[in-house]
């Protein structure tokens, strides 16, 4: 039996919900679906999201979660190339894919709901499903609940996030028959997934992570709050007043409830927290200890990617014993880190990192099987970032291998700064990248986003940093912006922030 979601003031679960997911699946047949095609969510946070997740997986197509935040172009290339053949989207996106969604898809509209609307300052009528169109609400109440046998339930096809060029769709292999149950035992053991957990989830469903923590938890019978987007107090306030076990959070949100005057942050009571998992992005190690410090021993952190899956945890105990750590390979993993001639690298050795999750069932590129092969070294797969193991087997990330700086020939990891950085008073938001530099081939920019009502110079970035880290790592330009380019994952867009400056190099490195 599903569990309960709850959005705003909207809840349902057990078997109310289950009623409408069958009555999805078989409007979803009625519009010539079949096992294996693709049905785009164009969403927000809503309940509506994952009814049509589940309902995908009775009838064994494959949910393509679509970034809202993705422009006309960008939308329309996932749909033509995932071959979409239905749309399930909210009615205030849907203007701005005029022209733009391919001939012969299905368009389901869902009323974008009150919570979403005042969460993002919408206006109420762009909200309403347009008259003649098909509303999911309604649609669904035409529909007879599909009385099929279910099918295996494919994993949400997320499309990876694409630095250079389009995204790529990562479409998970069915899995083999042992492969089932010992993946959901290694959920289990990452995220401790239990129909008892109660949830909040902060970070938008189309982003791998979050989508598979909703699912997954409301799979196993838990119960789920949305937020229709992060608000550090407003989580506060609902884990005090909901007594919520579990959450999932990135690095950037641990920041702004740090953020927060002391007496708000004291003011409520946390004790309900179990397991708070993070990942998605580095954190911090001082951002981290205070985050222990405030909530306890209940910050978990993983590492994987949409390919890999959660391969690799670590418990606040195992952190406090090896700060800066993302953890160890968990059971029935590997992890390995590995020089530029794919051989092995010892202990503390700063290489590409490579790991595997054996029961996790494997995966290839949608219409790009040639670019799995890229990515896999012996069966092992890259999410592209650099680090080394200690002695122990724990695993430290230091960049993203695309980020890493080579600046004089020596090498340059931004996150490094930029773990800095985030703690000067002052400072929002910021990101450390590479810049051409005639001399040393590159040097380092900062970009930095400001809390409102500070005032700083470039000057006072220098003077913050050069106590803290070496010479040679200091940004040679620092910018100041209302707003950095970063999604609700936590994750800025460095690229847009990076290509002014390379557009006339006429060199990408």
């Amino acid at each position: 039996m599903l569990g309960t979601v709850i959005s705003g003031d909207r809840r349902i679960g057990g078997a109310a919900l289950e009623e409408r997911v069958k009555k999805a699946a078989s409007g979803f047949l009625s519009l010539g679906l079949n096992e294996g095609d693709r049905v785009a969510i164009l969403m927000r946070n809503d309940i509506a999201f994952l009814e049509a997740t589940f309902a995908c997986g009775e009838l064994g197509l494959y949910p393509v979660p679509v970034n809202w935040h993705f422009s006309a172009d960008e939308t329309a290339y996932v749909l033509n190339d995932s071959g979409a053949k239905a749309l399930v989207i909210h009615a205030d996106l849907l203007p701005a894919l005029a022209g733009s969604v391919p001939e012969g898809v299905e368009t389901v509209i869902v009323e974008t709901p009150p919570e979403v609307q005042q969460a993002y300052r919408l206006a109420s009528d762009a909200c309403q499903v347009p008259a003649g169109e098909r509303n999911w609400d309604l649609w669904l109440e035409e529909q007879t609940p599909y009385d099929g046998k279910a099918k295996a339930a494919p994993v949400s096809m997320i499309y990876t996030s694409g630095t250079t060029g389009h995204p790529k769709g990562v479409r998970r292999l069915p899995p083999k028959e042992d492969q089932t149950a010992a993946t959901l035992e290694a959920r289990k053991y990452v995220f401790d997934f239990q129909p008892s957990m109660r949830a909040v989830m902060t970070g938008p469903l189309y982003h791998s992570a979050p989508n598979l923590y909703s699912t997954f938890s409301v799979r196993i019978g838990g119960t789920l709050f949305l937020q229709p987007r992060f608000d550090a107090e407003e989580t506060l306030a609902l884990i005090e007043r909901e007594k919520l076990t579990h959450g999932h959070l990135v690095p950037t949100m641990f920041v702004r409830l740090l953020r927060l005057p002391e007496e708000v942050r004291t003011k409520y009571d946390l004790s309900s927290l179990v397991r708070v998992m993070h990942g998605a992005a580095p954190c911090s190690q001082a951002v981290k200890k205070q985050m222990i410090d405030w909530w306890g021993p209940v910050i978990h952190e993983y590492y994987g990617g949409t390919e890999t899956g959660a391969a690799v945890h670590c418990s606040s105990e195992e952190w406090l014993a090896h700060p800066g750590t993302v953890g160890k390979a968990i059971p029935g993993a590997t992890v390995k880190v590995l020089d530029e001639e794919g051989r092995e690298l010892p202990a503390g050795d700063v290489g590409e990192i490579f790991l595997r999750l054996w029961s996790f069932p494997d995966f290839t590129y949608h219409n790009k099987d040639e670019a799995r092969g890229e990515c896999e070294r012996e069966g092992l797969i890259t999410c592209g970032d650099v680090g080394c193991l200690d002695e122990d087997g724990f695993l430290y990330l230091r960049d993203r291998k695309r980020d890493m700086v080579i600046s004089g020939g020596v090498n340059i990891y931004p996150v490094e700064i930029e773990h800095e950085l985030i703690q000067m008073p002052g400072v929002q938001d910021c990101a450390v990248f590479g810049i051409p530099n005639e001399e040393f081939g590159e040097s380092l920019a900062a970009a930095i986003q400001p809390m409102e009502g500070s005032a700083m110079t470039a000057e006072d970035v220098t003077t913050w940093l050069a106590p803290r880290i070496a010479k040679y790592k200091l940004p040679h330009v620092v910018t100041f912006h209302e707003a950095l380019p970063r999604e609700e994952t936590g994750k800025i867009f460095k690229r847009k922030l990076r290509d002014p400056y390379w557009k006339d190099a006429g060199r990408a490195i």
